[in-house]
């Protein structure tokens, strides 16, 4: 009969996976911190969520991370779902508690918030409007933060217009909609400009919006990270702005869960972006 402890496992559950940067960042945290634990990356069919949800805690998995295109569909299969998932409508982090049931929370806006802490110290929320491209997922969970930071206004532009007009419908009067064709509009006075949609990122149209109304000030931040500087980036950073790429935020929100699984709050550094980077 073996006396030895069971070796906790956690991972990343969407589809597709492979392109996940996420085994990268925990196998270097397990492997910094002596953890005898895993992190492995999970491709599962939507069929197959409810199953494979019920069956890791009983393989050994203590949580996990969700990715697209599971992230609003764990909230209907979770036993406990934090005010914070609830408000943004999905879920990026799972706990499989001891007494069996499975929790989940939204760890983005963390991240989100992290980054800009790390990368723009100087940043505050609370002397200007804020500009966001984009009204999915991410976007709430930006925009949640953003409110809760302070920001007086929040105006969003979406491809979509229908999408963002349910922002504000949910989220309240300091959200201002703006057309797609007048996006370039929404950045005049606005000191917090981020990019929550999947332009510019690698196999994707570039983000086409005239940056005429952008001011030097302004701390501009694009949560795609491949590339790491987007065309939006370069071209903010000719202007003058403070600039934060994306990578950041997928490594900051990583630490609540981490923390959760492995019972060790994990430092983001130089060290993690590199092997992030595959460096």
């Amino acid at each position: 009969m073996s006396n030895h402890p069971r070796i906790p496992l956690a991972g990343v559950i969407g589809s597709p996976i492979a392109h996940s940067r996420s085994p990268l960042l925990h196998g270097h945290w397990l492997k910094t911190y002596g953890i005898k634990g895993h992190y492995i990356p999970m491709d599962i069919a939507t069929q197959d969520l409810q199953w494979v949800l019920s069956a890791l805690p009983r393989a050994g998995f203590v949580g996990c991370n969700v990715t697209i295109p599971h992230k609003v569909s764990v909230l209907a299969l979770a036993d406990v779902v934090s005010e914070r998932a609830a408000m943004i409508g999905a879920a990026n982090t799972l706990v499989f508690r001891a007494d069996g049931k499975i929790h989940a929370d939204n760890t983005d806006g963390y991240g989100f918030i992290a980054n800009l802490q790390q990368y723009a110290p100087e940043w505050v929320a609370t002397t200007a409007p804020a500009a966001v491209f984009g009204a999915g997922g991410a976007a709430r969970a930006v925009i949640t933060s953003l409110l809760e930071a302070g920001a007086p206004e929040i105006r969003v532009s979406n491809r979509t217009r229908a999408r963002a007009d349910t922002l504000r419908a949910e989220f309240g009067p300091r959200i201002a909609i703006y057309d797609w064709v007048q996006a370039g509009n929404m950045l005049d006075g606005a000191l917090t400009v981020v990019n929550t949609s999947a332009l510019g990122m690698v196999g994707q149209p570039d983000l086409m919006v005239s940056l005429d109304a952008l001011s030097s000030r302004a701390t501009v931040v694009d949560l795609v990270y491949t590339p790491l500087k987007t065309r939006f980036l370069a071209e903010a950073e000719a202007v003058g702005c403070t600039v934060v790429d994306g990578l950041g935020m997928l490594i900051h929100q990583a630490v609540p869960g981490f923390e959760r699984w492995f019972g060790q709050r994990p430092v983001v550094d130089e060290a993690t972006r590199a092997a992030v980077l595959g460096l």
